[in-house]
């Protein structure tokens, strides 16, 4: 069987499993949420890239000699409930902006088998709906802790952590110069200036 190399070799209509995306050799980034190819938006503006070097490098350096490891994408974060199939029944695979992950039996040589406790992901134009939606219900059912959507035109930041029920709970809407409190690491400071800082 010829292997795949394209996106129009796919087709779009069926279902794939993460057995299936490992096989494949494409030069685009995509996802698989709930079994279905999804293409991830072009290349990141600039604004884009100075928003997650500034989130995730104060992340990285205060996670130094830690247990939590932050990962920027591309990195496969599987999503996914254990079951005896092993690849061939995981339908989810994304690549946030940024996340972090404190349990360290997650952590592979492909990326993360479960939850990260904290993702952020980064609006740009095309994926609006992906991140304020879709991956928000996936990130709520896959028990994310810690969930923040940045938007770099309105220069927002908007923190949700999941409450008892299971559900998302709106922490905060941080839009103005202060610091943005950080459930998952509460001694690391997040400053609002520093996160749009040259945007």
């Amino acid at each position: 069987m010829a292997p795949i190399t394209h996106l129009s070799q796919l087709d779009l209509s069926r279902r794939y499993t993460y057995a299936d995306y490992l096989t494949w050799q494409l030069t685009e980034w995509v996802e698989l949420i709930r079994g279905r190819v999804r293409l991830m938006s072009p290349a990141p503006k600039r604004q884009h890239q100075d928003i997650s070097r500034n989130i995730s490098t104060p992340i990285a350096w205060f996670l130094r000699g830690r247990q939590c490891k932050t990962y920027v994408a591309p990195f496969d974060v599987r999503l996914t409930h254990a079951t005896p199939n092993g690849d061939a029944s995981i339908e989810t695979v994304v690549q946030p902006d940024i996340c972090v992950i404190c349990d360290p039996q997650k952590l592979d040589d492909r990326g993360c088998l479960g939850a990260p406790d904290w993702i952020i992901e980064i609006l740009s134009p095309g994926n609006v709906s992906r991140d304020t939606k879709e991956k928000f219900d996936l990130y709520e059912e896959a028990g994310v802790r810690e969930y923040w959507i940045v938007t770099p035109e309105q220069k927002n930041v908007v923190v949700y952590l999941l409450g008892e029920a299971g559900r998302y709970e709106l922490r905060g809407e941080f839009y103005t110069p202060g610091l943005i409190p950080v459930a998952t690491l509460p001694e690391l400071p997040i400053e609002w200036a520093e996160v749009f800082e040259e945007v």
